[in-house]
Formats: structure tokens, C-alpha cells, sequence
């Protein structure tokens, strides 16, 4: 099989001023969300590849239109559990069926608010079979994963894990920061050492990013999370898609790709 970038967007309400410590509005979390995912969407539209979107269950209640257009538009819809600030262990099961209730198709994948740690027992009793919420490297403060493959494994209970992307040397991370610190000619040679090693990469980014953030210092967002935000993030992934895409390498969903392999 060639090789494939796998690219997931995590659509959530945007909560980020409030880790901030300024106030947001939940009605303008829900229009910062779906005006980065609409250029999200636009993009994977002009480039004709399909990627996977994990979404709240409280979002998409609130924007079933968009939920629509990403299936509409032959996307995957994951989870990304009920809510982006809070989790109860019912939340899998729930973010889940709501998912499925709104779009009509089945959820497979699931990915944890911010990357945190899950309980595989219960998201495979949950009826998932896919769990995307390791990123396998050392981060201060966020995560200590070095020891975790790097590349998809299977769990005794059948449970596939399917890490984030990162360097096989060095563990470095290979997504949404990185993707805004690096030069696009950096960061791909850095994917491009991964798929030396395995046939994929799975990068995530999320809609926020392609808002302009620095229009909004009443947010009070760190600059180099704002960096490169809005339309030169919009340009920084289309850059990196056209170069991809010149150069063989396929773009496919989560699901989509790992069943092929027979995986899932």
C-alpha cells in the first residue's frame, strides 16, 4: 500500500481563552469552531481528500448543519467526546450514539480532549474500535508517552491504538504546534522520516488555528499559539497538501485507511 497522510481535525467548542483565564462566550466558542471548520472543509473540497473530523457530542448539537457537510462531503466522523472541558466515563457511550443520532452513520474512532489518558475497557465496550488519543512523546506538563510504540497496535480487548504522528528519532511531535513553529519545508522532512519507517502519519490540527487569533488579544492566547493562525495557517496546509499530493502520497480517513489494511 503507499503511503498515506492521514489528517484528523478536532472540532470542539473553543475553549481556549477560558484556559487562558479570559471570558468567552459559548455562542462565539460554536462561531470560532465553524469558521475555521468551513475553511477546513473548503480546502479538503479543492484538493479532493477526505480526512477524519472528531467532534463533541455538544457541539454538533449545536451546529447539526456542519455535522452534515462533513458527511455530506465523504469525511469521517469521530468522537471527540461530550464535551471539550468536562468527561464522565459515560461520556463514551454517550458522545457516541449522539454522533450517530445526528449524522446517520456510524462512529468508530475516538479521540480524547486534549490528548488525555482514556480507559480502553470502556470505549471498547462503548462500541469503538479504534482509539486515536496517544501522542507518544514527552511534553512538559502534558505528556510522558516515550515509552508507548510509536506505530498502531492492538489491545487484548480488540481495541486498535493508533498514536499521533511523531519522529521515530527523538520522539518530536508531528502535529498541529509543531506545524505552526516549523517551516512547512522543515516539518515535511521531519513526516517524511516517519514514512520512511511506516506506511503513514496521522496529523491533527484543529479549526481554531484557522482563525486569526491575533485579532483577538481580549483572548489573551500565548503568541506562539497564535502564530501563523488564520490565513497563513490556510495556506501552510494547502502548501503541504500540494506538496504531498506531487509527490504520491495518498490522503485518506482514519477508518477508511486502516480498514483497507485490515486493521479495523
Amino acid at each position: 500500500m503507499k503511503q498515506v497522510l492521514i489528517l484528523g481535525f478536532d472540532i470542539e467548542e473553543f475553549d481556549l481563552p477560558l484556559e487562558c483565564n479570559r471570558d468567552i462566550s459559548f455562542e462565539e466558542q460554536l462561531n470560532v469552531s465553524t469558521e475555521g471548520t468551513n475553511v477546513i472543509l473548503d480546502i479538503l473540497a479543492e484538493f479532493k481528500i477526505k480526512a477524519t473530523f472528531f467532534c463533541t457530542a455538544n457541539y454538533a448539537i449545536n451546529r447539526p448543519e456542519l455535522i452534515h457537510r462533513i458527511i455530506d462531503e465523504g469525511h469521517e466522523l469521530a468522537s471527540h467526546g461530550y464535551f471539550h472541558s468536562e468527561f464522565k466515563p459515560e461520556d463514551y457511550q454517550r458522545s457516541k450514539d449522539t454522533l450517530e443520532t445526528l449524522s446517520g452513520s456510524t462512529v468508530k474512532g475516538f479521540r480524547m480532549a486534549r490528548m488525555q489518558p482514556i480507559d480502553t475497557a470502556l470505549l471498547s465496550a462503548a462500541g469503538y474500535t479504534y482509539d486515536t488519543s496517544i501522542n507518544p512523546t514527552w511534553i512538559p506538563g502534558r505528556y510522558n508517552n516515550r515509552s508507548y510504540p510509536f506505530g498502531w497496535h492492538k489491545l487484548a480487548n480488540g481495541l486498535v491504538e493508533i498514536p499521533s504522528a511523531v519522529t521515530p528519532f527523538l520522539r518530536l511531535p508531528l502535529f498541529w504546534l509543531s506545524f505552526h513553529l516549523l517551516p512547512v519545508r522543515v516539518f515535511t522532512w521531519l513526516v517524511n522520516r516517519l514514512l520512511r519507517k511506516q506506511d503513514y502519519a496521522v496529523i491533527y490540527f484543529h479549526p481554531w488555528e484557522f482563525v486569526n487569533l491575533q485579532n483577538h488579544s481580549e483572548w489573551n492566547i500565548p503568541i506562539y499559539i497564535r502564530y501563523n493562525s488564520g490565513d497563513a495557517m490556510r495556506k501552510r496546509l494547502s502548501k503541504m497538501i500540494k506538496y504531498y499530493k506531487s509527490n504520491g502520497i495518498g490522503f485518506e480517513s482514519t477508518a477508511s485507511y486502516f480498514e483497507k489494511k485490515k486493521v479495523l
